[in-house]
C-alpha cells in the first residue's frame, strides 16, 4: 500500500516527462484530477470551457492539437449522451498517433456486465483491443455530490426520485478522483486494471436523508415515485430523451435490489480510508441552507 508521500514523490520524479490531458477539467471529478495531479508535480493540460486549450466532441479536429505532447488522459465521455462510442474512438485513434502511453477511462458502476452495444462498455473494450497504450477503468458508485449538487437534491426539504428501498455505496467524488489520480501517477502499476470505487457503506435514499438532516438540523425526507413519471419529469426539465432511459435503468437497478456494495478499492489504491456520507454531509451543509432547497 502507498503512501500520498510516495505517490506525491513518484508524480515529482515524472514531472518532467509526463503531460497528463484531463478531458471534462471542470467537471465534478475531472476539476478534482486535474487539481491532485498538479499537486503531486504532473503537468496537466486542463481541457475545459476555454478557448486557450480548446476541446469539442463535435469537432473531431479539436483532437489531434489538444493531444500533441500528451503521455496520459484522463478520458470523460460526452456527457448527456449515448452515442458517444463512435467518436470516443476516434479520439483514440488520434492518442495512438499523437503518442500517449496510458489512459484512464471514467466509466460507470457494473458497467462490465452490460452489452457492448452500450457505449460506455464500448469504449471500455476499444481500450481492451488497443495496445498503443496501458489504459485503467473507473467504474464508480452513485456519486454522493448528487445530492448537493444535481437530481438527488432535496426540494422542498423532499428527495424524491424512484429508488425504491435499495441501498446504493454513494461515494464521494474526491475519493473517485484520488483513484483516477493514482492511476495516471503510476500508469505501469495500474496497467489493465479497472476499480470500482465505493463509499464504505451502503444506504438507502432514506438514510440518507436522514445524515443530511443531522448535518443540517432540519428534517429532509425521502419520498420514492413513479419511475415513468419521473424520467418525464427528468426529460421535460432538459435531460435528453435518450439519457432519460439510462435514469430509469440506474434506479431501477438500485430499487430492485442490485445497487453497488463497499469494497476496498479507494483504500487499495490510495492508502486511504474512503470518505463517509455523514462526512460529506457535515462538508457540504451550504448546499441545503433554506434558501437553496425551498
Amino acid at each position: 500500500m502507498r503512501s500520498w508521500l510516495a505517490l506525491m514523490i513518484v508524480g515529482m520524479q515524472k514531472s518532467a516527462e509526463s503531460l497528463v490531458l484531463v478531458l471534462g477539467a471542470s467537471g465534478k471529478t475531472g476539476s478534482r484530477v486535474a487539481r491532485i495531479l498538479s499537486e503531486r508535480g504532473l503537468a496537466v493540460r486542463a481541457a475545459r470551457r476555454d478557448p486557450r486549450v480548446r476541446f469539442d466532441w463535435n469537432d473531431d479536429a479539436t483532437f489531434a492539437p489538444t493531444l500533441d505532447g500528451v503521455t496520459g488522459v484522463y478520458l470523460v465521455s460526452p456527457v448527456m449522451r449515448v452515442d458517444f462510442a463512435a467518436d470516443v474512438s476516434a479520439f483514440l485513434d488520434q492518442a495512438e498517433l499523437a503518442g500517449v502511453e496510458h489512459v484512464t477511462y471514467l466509466s460507470g458502476y457494473g458497467v462490465e456486465h452490460a452489452p457492448a452495444e452500450v457505449a460506455l462498455r464500448a469504449v471500455e473494450l476499444d481500450l481492451g483491443s488497443r495496445k498503443a497504450f496501458t489504459h485503467s477503468i473507473i467504474r464508480p458508485a452513485w456519486f454522493m455530490e448528487d445530492f448537493s449538487e444535481t437530481f438527488l437534491k432535496p426540494v422542498a426539504d423532499q428527495i424524491v426520485v424512484p429508488n425504491g428501498n435499495g441501498r446504493e455505496a454513494f461515494v464521494a467524488v474526491e475519493d473517485i478522483a484520488a483513484v483516477a489520480a493514482a492511476t495516471l501517477c503510476e500508469p505501469e502499476r495500474h496497467a489493465g486494471k479497472a476499480y470500482a470505487p465505493t463509499g464504505p457503506e451502503a444506504l438507502t435514499v432514506e438514510e440518507a436523508a436522514a445524515v443530511i438532516s443531522t448535518a443540517i438540523g432540519r428534517t429532509i425526507t425521502y419520498r420514492d415515485t413513479d419511475r415513468e413519471g419521473w424520467v418525464r419529469a427528468m426529460v421535460a426539465s432538459g435531460i435528453p430523451e435518450a439519457y432519460g432511459d439510462v435514469l430509469r435503468t440506474l434506479t431501477s437497478t438500485i430499487a430492485e435490489g442490485h445497487g453497488s456494495t463497499p469494497n476496498g478499492d479507494v483504500l487499495a489504491v490510495t492508502g486511504s480510508i474512503p470518505i463517509t456520507f455523514a462526512d460529506f454531509a457535515a462538508r457540504a451543509t451550504s448546499a441545503w441552507t433554506t434558501e437553496t432547497v425551498r
